[in-house]
């Protein structure tokens, strides 16, 4: 048995209008596991629209604010397996995809990624942690074929 059969990824989409490729979502996630010797998880991944992250943010974040993602880690300490949950705001991922000229299937990656990486150890809380996160992001995405998604300017497109 290799490493990928115990890690467990099991999608939700709430919205009907998404051209993704959820192996290739899948293998992102996978290869960031990989990367950060995660050999055992339960990842359950909700896609949701607006409405939907703006009940989760203001039921656990007290925010009345839409955002790309909510993540929580839900890991008990007497296993021995990773357990993260994450909701993934659909709809803002499409308008943003729209504005920086990528696919939503790139957008959902960076999201992916960002609550990923929280969870590993990385934060955006200041300037310098923020820049550390999302050098980290934009070299994961790149090489898993997304390209370079946070950095990505329109107009030098």
């Amino acid at each position: 048995m290799n490493n990928s059969d115990n890690i467990c990824i099991q999608f939700d989409c709430d919205t009907d209008d998404l051209e993704v490729d959820w192996r290739r979502i899948e293998t992102l996630i996978r290869g960031i596991c990989a990367e950060f010797e995660i050999t055992k998880a339960d990842i359950h991944i909700s896609m949701v629209n607006d409405e939907g992250i703006i009940d989760v943010h203001r039921k656990f974040l007290q925010k009345d604010t839409t955002t790309d993602v909510i993540s929580f880690d839900l890991t008990d300490d007497f296993e021995d397996k990773h357990t993260f949950q994450y909701v993934v705001n659909a709809e803002m991922a499409q308008r943003q995809s729209q504005q920086r000229g990528h696919s939503a299937e790139a957008e959902l990656a960076l999201y992916m990624t960002h609550g990923m990486l929280h969870h590993l150890g990385f934060d955006d809380a200041d300037e310098a942690q923020s820049q550390a996160m999302h050098q980290k992001e934009d070299e994961i995405l790149q090489k898993n074929g997304f390209g370079i998604i946070f950095h990505t300017d329109p107009k030098q497109q």
